[in-house]
């Protein structure tokens, strides 16, 4: 008879424990959107369907119930689940629509519009954040969403108009590509500041322009890099 390994018995424990956490994690997550205004029963619902502890790095899962930001690596993090549920909803989006996010992450805000979108699209500065999304939305069996990699204050262009557009980084004002590939009625949401101290601000397009139509809350984001956004340091 063999030995078993200890080290292996631990990790099969480890996961075991975390596929039997997974129902309370999602009802904590889910109830802080609720107390931070999220009403949407489809937000709700993908909130509830998308695993956190799978768009996290391994070494920090054991904090995915807390509605927190927490860090990816690359001075980059995955905001907190409540923030997320907040702009997702804000974006008003439809089973048809075709949508885009800038800054991809870990994928988990990709993985949870997948769940209201027809198609969407992700784009993230950072080649190993990108890989380790693509990894990580097919392993969840998700495969609505295509991952570039790229500036993404430029959009995708060959992939417009957008329904809806959402960022993650903060910038002082919505990068011009992306206000021009928002579809007529679309809604866009970004935290406008220097990435700090930001607002989130909702934004429609109407006849041909961009109009502010409300702030939805403060937050703290990592500033937005790009040609159409602060620049990016040597060595990021």
């Amino acid at each position: 008879m063999g030995n078993v390994d200890a080290n292996g018995a631990d990790k099969a424990g480890a996961r075991r424990h975390e596929r039997s956490s997974e129902p309370a994690v999602a009802e904590a997550l889910v109830r802080a959107a609720r107390v931070q205004g999220v009403t949407d029963p489809r937000v709700l619902g993908a909130l509830g369907s998308v695993s956190r502890a799978g768009f996290v790095p391994e070494q920090v899962r054991a904090e995915v119930r807390h509605d927190y930001a927490i860090p990816i690596g690359r001075a980059q993090t995955t905001s907190q689940p409540s923030l997320i549920a907040l702009m997702i909803e804000a974006l008003e989006i439809d089973a048809e629509d075709t949508v885009l996010e800038v800054g991809t992450g870990y994928g988990y805000e990709a993985a949870l519009l997948a769940r209201l979108a027809w198609r969407v699209y992700s784009i993230e500065r950072i080649p190993e954040l990108a890989e380790a999304a693509r990894v990580n939305l097919q392993r969840a069996g998700i495969s609505n969403v295509e991952v570039v990699t790229g500036d993404g204050t430029l959009g995708l262009p060959e992939r417009s108009p957008f329904a809806g557009i959402v960022v993650a980084a903060a910038f002082l004002s919505v990068p011009d590509p992306l206000a021009a590939q928002l579809s007529p009625g679309g809604k866009l949401v970004m935290p406008v500041g220097n990435g700090g101290g930001d607002l989130v601000k909702v934004f429609d397009k109407k006849d041909g322009d961009l109009v502010e139509k409300r702030v939805l809350c403060g937050a703290r984001f990592v500033p937005l890099l790009g040609v159409n956004g602060f620049e990016i340091p040597e060595g990021r």
